[in-house]
This record gives C-alpha cells, sequence and structure tokens, in this order.
C-alpha cells in the first residue's frame, strides 16, 4: 500500500509538469477560439517554431535560459501575427469548414518548411541549466520539471493580469462576447485578434522550449501530438474559458502519467482521446463551460 502511494504522488508529480506544457498550448486555442470562433490546428506547430527560436538563441546566439525564452516567445509571436495576417484574415467571412482546412493547411506548411530549412534530423537541445535532482522522502523531482511548473504558473498569472486588467485585455473580452457592439464602440477588431494570436503563440513557444529542455530533443514534427493534446485539454476544460484551458491541461497530464505508470506509456495517447470522446458525449461544453442554446 506504502509503495501504491509513493508511486501515486510519483507520477503526478509527472503528470503536473507535462499537464503545465499542455495548458500554455491549450491556452493559445482557448483564446483564439474565444476571440474569432477558430480551431486553429497549425498552433501545434506554432509551438515546434518556438521550440527552434529557442534553440537558436541558445546555440547560435549563446543567450542564457530567460533571454533565450523570451526570445522564443517574441519571434513565435511575430510569426503568429503575421499568420493570422496573411492566412485567416483574409478568410474571415468565409464557411467555417473553409476556415478549418486553411488551418490544416498551414499546419502542413510550416513543418514541411521547417524540414527543407533545418533537415528532419532531431536536433539535441542543449542544457540551458543543470539538472539537479531532489528528494523528498521516496519522491524525486528535479529542477528541470520545477523550472517548467514555475514558468507555466508565471505565465499564466501574466496572462490572466493581461486579460482581466489591461486595457487590451478588456478589448478582448468585448470582442469576444459581441464584435460587431465592440467594432461599433470604437475598437479596432483587427488589432484585437492580432494580438490575441501573438500572445498564444508566444505561450506555445514557451512550452516547446520547455519541451526541448525536459526532453533534450526537437524536431520539425514535433508539434503534431501536443498540438491535438492541447486541443483535447481546450475542449475538457471548455473551449473559449481561459481558466478552463490551464485545469484541462492538468488533468490531461495527470491522466496520461497515470495511464503510463499502471497501465502502459503506449496507451497514453489513447487515453487522451478517449477523454475527449467521453467529454464530446456527456458534456461537450466542457467542465467549466455552460450549455449555450442557438437559435436556428
Amino acid at each position: 500500500m506504502e509503495t501504491f502511494i509513493h508511486q501515486f504522488f510519483q507520477q503526478l508529480i509527472n503528470g503536473v509538469s507535462l499537464g503545465s506544457i499542455y495548458a500554455l498550448i491549450a491556452l493559445g486555442y482557448t483564446m483564439i477560439y474565444g476571440i474569432i470562433k477558430l480551431i486553429n490546428f497549425a498552433h501545434g506547430d506554432i509551438y515546434m517554431l518556438g521550440a527552434y527560436f529557442g534553440f537558436f538563441a541558445t546555440t547560435q546566439l549563446g543567450l542564457p535560459f530567460i533571454p533565450a525564452i523570451i526570445f522564443s516567445m517574441a519571434g513565435a509571436a511575430i510569426a503568429g501575427i503575421i499568420i493570422e495576417r496573411v492566412a485567416y484574415r483574409p478568410m474571415r467571412n468565409a464557411p467555417r469548414i473553409a476556415i478549418l482546412i486553411t488551418a490544416i493547411g498551414v499546419s502542413f506548411f510550416l513543418e514541411y518548411s521547417m524540414i527543407l530549412l533545418v533537415s528532419p534530423q532531431p536536433r539535441t537541445f542543449p542544457a540551458v541549466f543543470g539538472a539537479t535532482v531532489y528528494h523528498l522522502g521516496p519522491l524525486v523531482a528535479n529542477s528541470q520539471q520545477l523550472v517548467i511548473l514555475l514558468s507555466a504558473i508565471i505565465l499564466m498569472a501574466v496572462l490572466t493580469y493581461i486579460v482581466n486588467k489591461t486595457k487590451a485585455g478588456k478589448a478582448m473580452r468585448a470582442v469576444s462576447y459581441d464584435a460587431d457592439a465592440a467594432r461599433l464602440m470604437g475598437i479596432n477588431i483587427d488589432r484585437v485578434i492580432s494580438t490575441t494570436f501573438a500572445l498564444g503563440s508566444a505561450l506555445a513557444a514557451a512550452g516547446g522550449v520547455l519541451v526541448g529542455v525536459y526532453y533534450n530533443s526537437i524536431d520539425p514534427l514535433m508539434g503534431m501530438m501536443p498540438g491535438l493534446k492541447a486541443f483535447v485539454a481546450a475542449v475538457l476544460g471548455g473551449i473559449g474559458i481561459i481558466p478552463g484551458a490551464m485545469i484541462g491541461g492538468i488533468i490531461l497530464g495527470v491522466v496520461e502519467a497515470m495511464v503510463s505508470g499502471y497501465i502502459s506509456s503506449t496507451f497514453r495517447d489513447a487515453a487522451a482521446f478517449g477523454i475527449l470522446i467521453i467529454i464530446l458525449l456527456y458534456k461537450p461544453s466542457g467542465l467549466l463551460g455552460k450549455n449555450v442554446r442557438e437559435k436556428v
């Protein structure tokens, strides 16, 4: 029994670290959906771009961890703005399915452009700080897990402040609630949407750098599965709801860790998408979402 409890808490530590990364990516999904009702399936590839920006910052520019992650977030924010301006803005009034197909096209474009530019071979992410192991009785946590968790908490807190306390955040909430009314009140809709893409992309890039630090390996296709799982996390928490994305990411990470620890690591992806099926069947609005009736 004691061994079971120790293993449970060890997997809980692992799951919270992994879930923090899912939450960072899921925040971008949920912010963009909340503003323009777009499922941006290219968002996982922004996470991949962020990892490569961080790799470039550490290997070519020689930057330490914090400047490298800021550089990565800035680069991904610019990429997000360009993608929104070039690929999504011209399609804003198009049918929903056309925008969805465009998002999938952008995803493939980013993946295979990076394969062309940097080759498909995985790159070893440099060790930007020492991996110190901490023991709390039988439990083990390393400095990388603590950095991931602390970074995620700080970034989520900054995002919450921006959305709830700043003028830009107030404009985002207004556009999310009623874009036409916000436009009539003088809010620049295009600027708000670009800001949303920039913030969401920056958070995904931070997740990419943290994954590079944790797993020491990046590649051009690394965004596919985490991007899909972050979408599951966003749906689980209630897509369009920022606290829901955070909670959904943590829950998904913990479930994956528990499945890996008690069943098999090969089954953890199936468990993640099993959660998606269950939530769509029984609570399609998500854990924090409310069912809303629409007139047709």
